[in-house]
C-alpha cells in the first residue's frame, strides 16, 4: 500500500507541472489506476494530496485529451470517494463546465456519470439541485439531437437522481425538461432510452408545476399510448407511465383525474395490464391509480390483486 501511495503522490505532483505533456501523462496514468485498481481511489482522493482539485481544474483545459482523462478519473473516483469530491471546492462548478462544453462530448458524458454517482447520496441531491448550470447542462444533453446514446442515458440517470428531491422538480420544469423528455419518448427508439426517460417523467410528475407542463406537450395522451399493447412498451415503461399519472392526479386533483377518464376505457385496460403483469411495486401503483380514478368496472380485480399482494408481503 505504501508503494501505491508513493506512486500516486508522484503522479499528483506532476499534475502541477508547467509541461502539458507531463500533465497529460500523469492524468492518463491516474485514469488507468483509478479504473483498474479500486484500492487506489481513496489514496488519490486523499484530501492532503490536492489531487481532486488538480483534476477538477483540468476540466477547464483547452486540450481535449486533458479534459477527457480528467473527467474519466473523476468518474472513477466518484464510485468510492463521493464525500471527498463533494467536499472539494470547485468540483461541481468544473463538472458544470464540462456538461456545457460541446467540444468534448466524452467529458460531458463522464461528468453526467459522476453526478449520477454523487446523487446516490440523498443529502447531496439538494446541493446539486441548487446548481442551475448543472440542471441546464443535463437538460441540454438530452435535448441535443447529436448526443450519443450513452450520453443521453447518463444524463437521464443524473436527472432522475436530481428529481428524487421534490424541491428540484420545479426548477427542472422551468428549464424545459418536460418537452425534452417527451421528445425522447416519442422520437428516440434507442434501447433503454424510453424506459429511462419515463422513469424521470414519473419523478417530475410529482409537483404542482408538472400538470401545465405535461398538458402543453399532450403528456397524458403520450403516457396512455405507452400503455397500449400495440406500442410494444416494456413493462417497466408501462409502470413508469402509471406512476406518472398517479402522481399527476395526486398533485392536481379531480381536474386531472377527469382528463384521464375522458381519454376512454383503453386507459383502464392499460392500467389493468400493469396490475396483472407488473412488479409488486407497479401493481400497487396501478391499483391505487384505478381506485383514485374510481374505476368501478374493475373493482373485483382490484380487490383480488390487492389481497394477493398483501398476502405475499406478509410472507
Amino acid at each position: 500500500m505504501e508503494v501505491k501511495r508513493r506512486a500516486v503522490k508522484e503522479l499528483v505532483t506532476k499534475l502541477g507541472s508547467v509541461s502539458e505533456q507531463i500533465r497529460v501523462e500523469a492524468l492518463s496514468e491516474l485514469r488507468l489506476i483509478s479504473k483498474n485498481d479500486p484500492d487506489s481511489r481513496p489514496i488519490i482522493a486523499d484530501a492532503d494530496s490536492a489531487a481532486i482539485s488538480y483534476i477538477a481544474e483540468a476540466l477547464y483545459s483547452p486540450a481535449q485529451v486533458i479534459q477527457e482523462n480528467a473527467a474519466a478519473t473523476l468518474h472513477n473516483l466518484s464510485i468510492s470517494s463521493k464525500d471527498q469530491l463533494m467536499s472539494t471546492r470547485g468540483v461541481l462548478d468544473a463538472l458544470s463546465h464540462a456538461l456545457l462544453n460541446p467540444s468534448c462530448p466524452f467529458a460531458a458524458q463522464c461528468a453526467a456519470g459522476t453526478l449520477y454517482s454523487l446523487l446516490m447520496v440523498e443529502s447531496y441531491r439538494s446541493i446539486i439541485g441548487h446548481k442551475r448550470d448543472i440542471l441546464f447542462g443535463l437538460v441540454e444533453m438530452i435535448r441535443r439531437p447529436d448526443s450519443a446514446s450513452r450520453s443521453i442515458k447518463d444524463g437521464l440517470k443524473a436527472l432522475f437522481g436530481i428529481a428524487l428531491y421534490p424541491l428540484n422538480r420545479a426548477g427542472l420544469i422551468g428549464l424545459g425538461v418536460v418537452p425534452a423528455l417527451f421528445s425522447l419518448v416519442c422520437k428516440d427508439g434507442r434501447v433503454g432510452v424510453v424506459e429511462d426517460a419515463t422513469a424521470v417523467i414519473a419523478q417530475i410528475a410529482g409537483c404542482e408545476e408538472s400538470w401545465e407542463a405535461f398538458r402543453n406537450v399532450s403528456g397524458v395522451r403520450v403516457l396512455i399510448d405507452l400503455l397500449d399493447s400495440s406500442t410494444g412498451s416494456s413493462i417497466r415503461t408501462k409502470e413508469n407511465a402509471v406512476s406518472a399519472m398517479l402522481k399527476l392526479v395526486q398533485c392536481g386533483g379531480e381536474e386531472i383525474a377527469k382528463t384521464i377518464r375522458e381519454m376512454g376505457f383503453d386507459v383502464f385496460d392499460g392500467i389493468v395490464d400493469v396490475v396483472e403483469n407488473g412488479t409488486d411495486k407497479g401493481k400497487v401503483k396501478g391499483i391505487t391509480l384505478l381506485k383514485v380514478l374510481d374505476a368501478k368496472s374493475v373493482g373485483s380485480l382490484l380487490d383480488k390483486e390487492f389481497e394477493s399482494l398483501m398476502s405475499n408481503s406478509a410472507s
